[in-house]
């Protein structure tokens, strides 16, 4: 029979509900219901003191604001957060054993610099909002040159590369560059105007070494049939692009990207964990995962810093940490404030109990590296990247990062793709039986008797299916975008 709520640690004063429940019920373990509680929400186990804590996860994710007895609903208006802008932080290394996982391949590519990749596209990047239109009539144009191992033709659109200074400017051309470095591009057509302040010198030089065969640069203003000639550059490409073939690759060569996106209740139970198995099996196998989104590890530091591999790591995460606080700080924004009205009404109640379910991704593995916003990972094994939480930009930043692949769990259901294919993990199985044009896996089973490990070990198998070729339902919709940060003026 399912289980009706889970208490997630033995600490814990409060259940959720994996369904819905009503005033009267009884659940097992748990004391009579003094009202109805949604599914995902959390009802108390005992008796909670006004100004007592509220435990899950084995952590504490706020205080009562008012006495709440056993039996209540427990949510935002009886909980407030504990957060503050001051914090400190003290380095107290633990490390876990990391599960014992067979030899994996997957089908995917051999790029001449030795990486691998899962995908072999051609990737149009405008360096400048201005020629948004002329990348996209670029890549629409030439749809005929997807055939053979090229797999398809994107052009990757956005409002910048002009009119940005200092810290702005740079994030555009360092993320931008990083893109085109992507391996899962097997071409890139780099779009300028002519004019705008990220100058395709500025980008050749971000960019560094890079194949001719493999990259080519077209300048609008320079030519006298920018469409033509964009057109015979994405041939030249295309005929490059088209020698690789698809090839065993050990599964330890993967990066994988963590994210999560219209949490709720579950998310932190069912998904989330689920994911954190897989990241621990990946990495056992030698491969890499990156998790971001840095305000959600407000309130759940410890959880991470404790793992960090060495002293220097520890401090990098602190500094990311206490950045982006002053970030927060600097434009009048509490570092508190975090769950969004879809959060909430999945069960989310404070930043606290919505950072303690979004770490769950990263699993017990080591953090081996602290990645800038625009940096790539090179360490393997778990690495942090500082970033937002917005959906668009995190994921972005991901494939920025290097992730062949993004895994995105989400309680609430979302349709977008990053330029990486974005596995979408539903954390309950109703979302995933209402929404099958959207979530490619259901960790809602979680809830349903099947353990974490085997969701985790399932997911293994499915993501090295993705990497050999089969598409994610944001692919099949050719949902692919991308957003860059930006923090200062616009001129």
């Amino acid at each position: 029979m399912p289980m009706k709520t889970v208490q997630i640690h033995p600490r814990d004063n409060v259940a959720v509900a994996l369904e819905p429940l009503s005033r009267g019920a009884q659940p097992e373990g748990c004391p009579v219901l003094r009202e109805d509680v949604p599914q995902g929400h959390k009802l108390a186990l005992r008796d909670i003191p006004s100004g007592g804590e509220i435990v899950k996860y084995g952590c504490v994710i706020g205080f009562a604001k008012e006495d709440i007895p056993a039996g209540a609903w427990v949510h935002t208006h009886n909980v407030r957060t504990g957060l503050s802008e001051d914090g400190s932080y003290a380095y107290h290394h633990k490390t876990y054993p990391l599960p014992e996982t067979p030899p994996r391949t997957f089908q995917g590519y051999r790029r001449p610099d030795g990486r691998a990749a899962v995908r072999n596209e051609l990737w149009v990047l405008p360096t400048v909002g201005c020629v948004n239109a002329v990348a996209r009539r670029i890549a629409q144009e030439n749809q005929r040159l997807a055939r053979g191992s090229v797999e398809g033709v994107y052009a990757f659109t956005h409002p910048f590369g002009c009119s940005q200074m200092g810290g702005d400017h740079a994030q555009t051309r360092r993320v931008l560059a990083a893109l085109a470095r992507h391996p899962n591009a097997g071409g890139v057509l780099v779009v300028g105007l002519g004019c705008e302040n990220l100058t395709m010198e500025q980008f050749r030089a971000e960019l560094g070494e890079w194949d001719e065969r493999r990259v080519k640069f077209l300048v609008c203003q320079d030519s006298a049939d920018e469409l033509a000639d964009g057109a015979r550059l994405l041939a030249e490409l295309a005929e490059y692009a088209g020698s690789f073939r698809r090839e065993a690759v050990p599964a330890g060569e993967l990066v994988v990207g963590l994210k999560c996106g219209g949490s709720d209740g579950l998310s932190g139970i069912t998904a989330n964990p689920a994911v954190g198995r897989f990241s621990d099996r990946l990495i056992a196998l030698g491969g890499t995962t990156i998790l971001t989104e840095t305000p959600e590890m407000f309130g759940a530091e410890s959880i991470l810093f404790d793992r960090c591999a060495d002293e220097t790591v520890f401090q990098k995460a602190v500094a990311m940490v206490e950045e982006f606080k002053r970030y927060f700080v600097s434009h009048g924004q509490t570092v508190y404030e975090n769950p969004s009205p879809g959060n909430k009404a999945g069960g989310i109640t404070t930043l606290e109990d919505k950072s303690c379910g979004c770490v769950q991704k990263g699993g017990s593995a080591q953090i081996t590296d602290v990645l800038p916003y625009g940096g790539t990972a090179v360490k393997r094994g778990l690495n942090l990247l500082s970033g937002p939480g917005n959906d668009l930009v995190s994921t972005t930043a991901l494939t920025a990062a290097g992730a062949h692949i993004i895994l995105f769990t989400t309680g609430r259901g979302t349709p977008f793709g990053a330029p990486a294919p974005t596995v979408k993990i539903a954390t309950n199985t109703d979302l995933f039986t209402r929404k099958p044009g959207w979530l490619d896996f259901n960790a809602g089973t979680a809830a349903q008797g099947e353990s974490l490990d085997a969701a985790g070990e399932r997911l293994l198998s499915f993501v090295l299916k993705i990497a050999g070729g089969e598409w994610t339902k944001a692919e099949l919709r050719d949902t692919r975008e991308i957003s860059i940060w930006k923090d200062g003026v616009v001129l």
